[in-house]
């Protein structure tokens, strides 16, 4: 198959924790309504954006709850942060509306806005503390490592369940491993994996705070520790590798061949007498489009209703939207209905205020059979100081229904 495979790692022993006394869907399981209730309470959010201002002042106070050391804070096992959430589709047709895309499958978006939320709280239930009240903690999105699927289209008229579990920690931040599965016939069955990275900051969301260490308790849970050790490691490096451009760093030996050959495939080898061919004579490969005709541009002007806890816009709308913008780049290019495959290395470089003016830019940057690799670029532009500041960059797998054209690039760049 063309998909690759969900791997569903099961943690033993884990029982399902409730926030609530649950939903008629699932009696004891909290539904996605619940769980970002529950994140409000927690961190003392407001409802009302004319209140935003008090509240995030009265989270200041919450200063002197923090840990001085890591070693302050007691440990934790896997199964204390581990959540089952309902979305109830099917038991609740009510909800339907929100999640309906025009082909009657499940908009991958609302998904990505899901997990974002699901993220964040799983990670304030293993750094909970029985004596508080709220938590002094501002937990936010650093990266989300990989999303794979397994299914090609998520079905709206049946319940999903998503789990996930903190399964690895640093001082401050932890690694979240979360699937969904859709029921079937009364069975689950995985749709997706996810693997999302959180960081902790203090209450005004300006320093790094610490969290609590993570004990693994059977040699399953070791070796999902050190593979969450591993990928902290990479996570470095591809930071680093993020900010080598060009202008810092050549290409290495592979990258220099692939496009070197892309170059030569490009040369219009006519030549007029006897000449040389000329490196400024170009022509298009047959069943090719240069990558500058294959993008696609959106704006969104960023409204206090798309804030988070923290009245910042919400990682989870940014995903939404980029993911959409990518689908129809994906889709305009390929001529026919794209699929999500995988959804990898997404960085959250730095948060977008409410009032922005978000630009999107969707391009494709490779293409391979019916495989369709979309880089979906965010920025935010400042009208005061005309500056702009890269906030996002999105890396979407998409799959068509036919073939596509290869995409060729023209310059260096």
């Amino acid at each position: 198959s063309a998909y690759r495979l969900c791997i569903m790692r099961k943690l033993p022993s884990v029982l399902a924790r409730t926030l609530t006394s649950g939903t008629s869907a699932s009696p004891g399981l909290p539904d996605m309504s619940e769980v970002r209730s529950k994140l409000r309470d927690i961190v003392g959010a407001s409802t009302n954006w004319r209140d935003h201002v008090q509240a995030m002042q009265e989270r200041k106070a919450l200063h002197t709850l923090l840990a001085k050391r890591q070693e302050d804070l007691p440990p934790r096992r896997m199964k204390d942060s581990y959540l089952e959430v309902i979305l109830p589709l099917g038991s609740q047709p009510e909800i339907r509306e929100k999640y309906l895309n025009v082909h009657n499958s499940v908009r991958f978006g609302r998904i990505l806005e899901d997990l974002d939320s699901l993220g964040v709280l799983i990670c304030y239930t293993h750094t909970k503390q029985e004596m508080q009240q709220r938590s002094p903690l501002s937990i936010v999105t650093a990266l989300v490592d990989k999303i794979n699927l397994c299914q090609k289209i998520i079905r709206p008229d049946c319940d999903i369940k998503f789990t996930g579990n903190v399964s690895w920690v640093g001082k401050t931040s932890m690694e979240v491993r979360m699937h969904m599965l859709q029921q079937h016939d009364g069975d689950y069955s995985p749709v997706l994996d996810a693997t999302f990275v959180m960081v902790a900051r203090d209450p005004e969301n300006k320093r790094p705070a610490f969290v609590n260490p993570l004990i693994p308790e059977s040699p399953e849970e070791e070796e999902i520790f050190k593979q969450g050790e591993c990928m902290s490691y990479f996570l470095l490096k591809r930071i680093e590798f993020s900010t080598a451009s060009l202008l810092k760093m050549a290409p290495t030996a592979e990258e220099r061949n692939i496009v070197h050959d892309i170059f030569l495939n490009t040369l219009d080898t006519r030549q007029e007498g006897e000449g040389t061919v000329s490196f400024r004579s170009r022509k298009l490969p047959p069943s090719s489009v240069w990558m500058e005709d294959a993008k696609l541009k959106g704006l969104e002007i960023c409204h206090p209703e798309e804030r988070n806890i923290f009245n910042r816009i919400f990682g989870g709308f940014l995903m939404r939207k980029a993911f959409e913008l990518g689908w129809a780049t994906a889709c305009s290019y390929g001529g026919s209905r794209p699929f999500i495959v995988s959804v990898d290395d997404i960085m959250f470089q730095k948060p977008v205020e409410v009032g922005s003016l978000l630009l999107l830019s969707g391009q494709v940057c490779y293409t391979e059979k019916n495989y369709i690799q979309i880089r979906v670029h965010s920025e935010v532009y400042n009208a005061n100081t005309k500056e702009h500041h890269t906030t996002n960059i999105f890396h979407f797998t998409f799959i068509s229904e036919n073939e596509v054209p290869q995409v060729v690039p023209k310059t260096y760049g």
